[in-house]
């Protein structure tokens, strides 16, 4: 097989001629391993390649619905049993997984063929991939510019056709801000439905989730199916699955939508004028499909609500350090400068105003459950801007000057509360500010890839249902691919 059939498939279609043994799981994978070293030294988007415990596999006995179709996993809360996981860390870089992680597992008794894991930035606290350890991910539509994060290297395998889906994960928008970026289907699932096991009961009290970014909705519907074939024996929750499977619910015409939409910022920030364009072409596409498509002004507190999701990342980033210091042996210079400070502002935190923070979490749930009893859906931008340029968020010369020496000095904690740092955080929240929301309330959410900026750039839209909305939403990404269809779109790499 060459790679211009194999680009031509998606992951069932691949798995569709395995099962018709019209190719082979050693043929495809290398054909993806050979597309990977064609374009991985442009884009870094593989961090760790596993070749040969793919080549070993691809000549085993392969099923389940997706047998001998190559596959990558972020390198971040996606264990691989005997491989590090190194979460784009310098400190984590030689820690050894000691077991797959659940969704790994999931993913290997579906018969997929793992052949590497992909970048990510430093334990996936940004919206960028740039970790210092493996240097950027870039964006193979254009290669100034970032694949978002931090999912950002699983984004840019799948753009650049090293395989057609990728296991991504998102605590605050990882999965639908690359998909944004790189023109993909990107969905989070809602809270608890896929399993965070074994290591895990959840992961930032279930804001976080595992998922995949995919060329086709498909895909994505499949493996969802994939990810959730059985409940966790361990696990928090037991979430209620529709009786069908979501591959076959994506393939229904979804019913006359309620669709209200907004391009304002959650937190107060400009929102770029492509942003409000790629809105606007998508109200006018729902439209003529005829669902029905309103302006809302969405009453919700965004920057007390960002002030809390941040809470609840700074006192995460502190819990990660301080387990790589203690199981790893890691010191504290071996993390970035960044990843520091966001440490010392978790330790810098009061316990009351930690539980004061989470506590909140309930009002903004409620607010959005308010708000889906009239609509079936809210539409919004998934990014305030268009893709930004690598280094385009390095931290300010004064901040990391003030941050290197207030750490010397043990006192990096009220650092955290200055305004050279508030500054900083709010440029990072301005690039990506609509897409916590779905995090804290624990609701599926959606990145479509409906709009293209002139020069190439996709950029994509976001939509955000109500509790146990997964068909609904899987069920109109089908009807928008199918209108406005954006798979064959291939970068020039």
């Amino acid at each position: 097989m060459k790679y211009t059939e194999y680009r031509s498939f998606d992951a069932t279609g691949l798995a569709e001629l395995v099962a018709r043994r019209e190719v082979s799981p050693t043929e495809l994978l290398d054909v993806a391993i050979e597309r990977a070293e064609q374009v991985n030294g442009r884009i870094n988007a593989i961090v760790r390649p596993m070749y040969d415990i793919a080549r070993t596999r691809s000549r085993g006995e392969l099923s389940g619905p997706l047998a001998g179709v190559p596959f990558l996993i972020k390198d971040l809360m996606q264990d691989y049993a005997g491989l590090p996981t190194g979460g784009g860390s310098r400190a984590l870089r030689n820690q050894v997984a000691p077991g797959h992680s659940a969704v790994v597992e999931r993913w290997l008794d579906a018969g997929l063929v793992i052949f590497g894991k992909t970048n990510t930035p430093e334990f996936g606290a940004k919206g960028i991939t740039e970790p210092e350890v493996n240097g950027p991910t870039r964006n193979p539509w254009h290669l100034d510019h970032t694949p978002g994060g931090s999912s950002g290297g699983s984004a840019a395998a799948v753009a650049a056709g090293i395989v057609p889906v990728a296991g991504a994960n998102d605590g605050g928008g990882s999965i639908r801000i690359p998909a944004a970026c790189c023109g993909l289907f990107g969905l989070k699932p809602g809270r608890g439905l896929v399993p965070c096991g074994p290591r895990h009961a959840e992961y930032l009290h279930g804001a976080a989730t595992d998922g995949v970014v995919s060329r086709t909705v498909r895909d994505t519907a499949l493996m969802l199916d994939i990810l959730t074939t059985r409940p966790d024996p361990g696990g928090p929750y037991l979430s209620a699955r529709p009786n069908e499977s979501y591959r076959e619910l994506a393939r229904r015409t979804p019913t006359r939508l309620r669709v209200g939409y907004t391009t304002r910022s959650p937190i107060d920030t400009p929102v770029h004028a492509e942003s409000v364009a790629a809105v606007d072409h998508t109200v006018a596409l729902l439209t003529r499909l005829g669902h029905d498509v309103e302006p809302v002004e969405f009453e919700l507190d965004g920057q007390r609500m960002a002030a809390d999701f941040l809470t609840m990342w700074y006192t995460e980033i502190a819990s990660t350090t301080a387990e790589a210091e203690r199981i790893a042996g890691a010191h504290a210079t071996e993390f970035e400068l960044d990843t520091r400070l966001l440490a010392a502002a978790g330790r810098a935190l009061k316990a009351p105003d930690y539980a004061a923070a989470h506590h909140r979490w309930n009002d903004y749930t409620r607010t959005l459950a308010a708000f889906h009893e009239n609509y079936d859906l809210l539409l919004t931008p998934t990014l305030g801007h268009p893709p930004i340029r690598i280094g385009q968020l390095d931290t300010p010369a004064l901040l990391r000057f003030l941050g290197t020496a207030f750490l010397r000095l043990g006192l990096a904690g009220p650092l955290t509360k200055s305004t050279p740092w508030k500054q900083t955080v709010l440029a990072n929240l301005a690039s990506v500010p609509f897409t916590q929301l779905a995090n804290i309330t624990g609701r599926p959410a959606m990145s479509v890839p409906l709009y293209r900026l002139p020069h190439g750039l996709p950029l994509g839209v976001q939509f955000i249902g109500g509790l146990g909305s997964e068909p609904t939403l899987l069920a109109l990404a089908t009807q928008l691919e199918s209108e406005s269809p954006w798979a064959h779109h291939e970068p020039a790499l």
